[in-house]
């Protein structure tokens, strides 16, 4: 509190006091939190196979044959001949496999929080001691 003596013009004191109290109280509290994840994969693969197998076998025979007798009655004999002989065995194996494989994740958070506190109280008062005739405007 203060007080304060003012002139009034007319020669008179005047007493004038003046009462001022306030309380204030601000908050501001902020959170934000954002957290973020990714995760890729790719696998690609192949796989070829080739088998083959031959297998051959040839005999080739060729002769001639002759058979004469004379004795009391003529005999004769002759033979040509031709033997010839052919295996064969082929194998084939063809194998493919392609493939691929694809993997994704992702993940994402975020946290927004905002608490807001203002509180204001505030008290103002004048006091005026003296005669009725003394009230005036007071200047300062």
């Amino acid at each position: 509190m203060s007080d304060e003596f003012v002139d009034d013009g007319a020669g008179h004191d005047v007493d004038y006091g003046h009462y001022e109290a306030g309380q204030q109280h601000d908050g501001l509290d902020q959170l934000h939190q954002a957290h973020g994840s990714e995760a890729d994969a790719h696998s690609q693969f192949g796989v070829y196979e080739n088998d083959h197998h031959a297998n051959t076998s040839t005999d080739f025979a060729q002769g001639h044959h002759e058979e004469f007798d004379q004795p009391g009655v003529v005999h004769a004999e002759s033979d040509d001949f031709t033997n010839y002989s052919h295996d064969a065995s082929v194998d084939d194996h063809v194998f493919a496999a392609e493939g691929s494989q694809d993997s994704h994740q992702a993940e994402f958070g975020e946290l927004d929080a905002l608490e807001q506190r203002f509180d204001a109280s505030f008290a103002q008062g004048t006091e005026f001691h003296g005669g009725e005739g003394q009230l005036g405007v007071a200047s300062n």
